[in-house]
């Protein structure tokens, strides 16, 4: 190309940044007041919120906090009623979550009180607590989904159950969590009479998972599902 063709080509070029540029200041200067406006309204809702997590947010999570010192002092004693309820001097899960719902502290309530109620055999109870809580925890998560699976267990929904355990086991893999609900998984194809996938999940303990707790004993739940698979046939 030619000198003057590419000084021409550059020439089009600024040519369009510059009408680019100038129907850009057209359009500020024509709708300047609205943008004042939208920015004017970002910086409202920013500071406002910031404000509401400085002044009320963040003391009203250091008080849930404190209130639920006591109620998770009795979970660790296995004094479910209490923990739930509160001792009459200090409250308890429940009442976290009705008067902190915002908080972090609030939404670990939901937990505790999921596992309380699954413990008292409040099985629909316990699956909406749980489901209210909300965590990326590597094995916190894994264990509330997989302790909605248990209450469907016990509330006779095998299929439920199931995709509850598949989905805690595949939340994060690694040698503690993922095992052991792949374990309840193939119990609860036992329970269904689907030996081949239980076989399945037995053979991936084995092979994926040799760290683990469940492997030391798989080899004999492996040979049951392969003995009860050819009796069906």
């Amino acid at each position: 190309m030619a000198k003057s063709d590419k000084e021409s080509v550059g020439d089009k070029n600024i040519s369009a940044v510059e009408e680019a540029l100038s129907k850009t200041e057209k359009y500020i200067e024509k709708n300047q007041k609205i943008i004042m406006y939208v920015i004017g309204a970002i910086v409202v809702v920013v500071g406002g919120y910031m404000l509401f997590k400085k002044f009320y947010l963040e003391p009203k999570e250091e008080e849930a906090q404190k209130q639920m010192f006591w109620a998770e002092r009795y979970f660790e004693k296995d004094s479910l009623d209490l923990a739930l309820n509160g001792d009459g001097n200090n409250i308890g899960f429940l009442e976290v979550i009705d008067e902190y719902g915002m908080t972090k502290a609030s939404n670990l309530a939901h937990y505790y009180a999921g596992m309380c109620l699954l413990k008292k055999g409040q099985y629909e109870e316990a699956i909406d607590q749980l489901e209210d809580f909300d965590s990326d925890d590597q094995l916190v998560a894994p264990m509330a989904t997989g302790a909605i699976g248990d209450a469907y267990m016990e509330l006779g929904d095998n299929d439920k159950a199931l995709k509850q355990y598949m989905e805690a086991a595949d939340m994060n893999n690694n040698q503690f969590s993922t095992p052991f609900f792949l374990m309840k998984a193939g119990w609860t194809y036992e329970v269904m009479g689907n030996y081949d996938e239980a076989l399945k999940l037995y053979e991936r303990i084995r092979t994926d998972y040799y760290k683990s707790v469940e492997w030391r004993e798989i080899d004999k739940y492996i040979t049951r599902a392969k003995a009860l698979s050819s009796s069906k046939e």
